[in-house]
């Protein structure tokens, strides 16, 4: 697995919004936050509550007093903001960037800036790329944690987290089970006549294990349907003998 990036957040405002970062990252992996000269200091106790059990992440943060020394160690740097005319360098997206960030042979990091203002300029010229999303020209204002649970979904993306199945499903049921179904559904029919005309019975009993072997039945949905084709070969429950 590749050397995940650390978050930057730089000169962070507010305790709750470096909590919620530090939620947004442990969601998708990743576990290294970096903090810049935050405004109201560090530790802050508004950020334990906010993290809603991303403790780890804060009690391992690491505090530096500029962002260059923030990225000292690192080979690749991203600057998250809204690319700027004149810029010069290259402008990436989050899945780009993640992808990126995999085969680096070095340590990367992505910088946030600041809640109000973002990243200012001399911050921007420490990144080798520039890192931004499409976004509603009209209403481009992202708080701190979407902007790094965005990145950090791609990351957790390109490194193929494992994701939780869809549903609990059963196994198939073996072939045994299909074939008792199968057997009781033919024998129901053969007694309605439904295979006539005899030429066009091993037709029609073929189409008819098809249909019941296709869905890929699990047992319980099988005693299902054998419960389902007992009770219409049989009289009612409160009329038998």
């Amino acid at each position: 697995m590749a050397e995940q990036p650390a978050i930057v957040l730089v000169r962070p405002q507010l305790g709750e919004n470096i909590g919620k970062a530090a939620r947004a990252m442990l969601n998708f992996g990743l576990t290294e936050m970096r903090l810049v000269a935050p405004r109201d200091g560090w530790p802050n106790p508004s950020a334990g509550p906010a993290a809603a059990g991303a403790d780890r992440i804060l009690a391992e943060a690491k505090l530096f007093d500029t962002t260059a020394e923030a990225v000292a160690d690192c080979v690749e740097v991203f600057a998250t903001t809204v690319r700027k005319r004149g810029d010069t360098k290259p402008v990436v997206g989050p899945e780009e960037a993640a992808s990126a960030i995999r085969v680096s042979s070095g340590k990367s990091a992505i910088l946030f800036g600041p809640e109000r203002s973002g990243l200012d300029a001399a911050d921007v010229s420490l990144a080798r790329s520039i890192l931004t999303v499409p976004i509603n020209p009209e209403f481009g204002s992202l708080n701190l944690a979407q902007a790094v649970i965005l990145c950090a979904y791609e990351w957790s993306r390109s490194e193929g987290m494992v994701q939780p199945p869809k549903t609990d499903a059963l196994p198939p049921a073996p072939q045994s089970e299909l074939e008792g179904l199968i057997a009781h559904a033919e024998r129901m029919l053969a007694a309605k006549n439904y295979f006539l005309p005899e030429e066009r019975a091993e037709a029609s009993k073929r189409t008819l294990r098809n249909v019941l072997t296709s869905p890929g039945w699990n047992h319980l949905e099988v005693r299902t349907m054998r419960g389902i084709l007992s009770t219409l070969e049989n009289p009612p429950r409160g009329e038998r003998r």
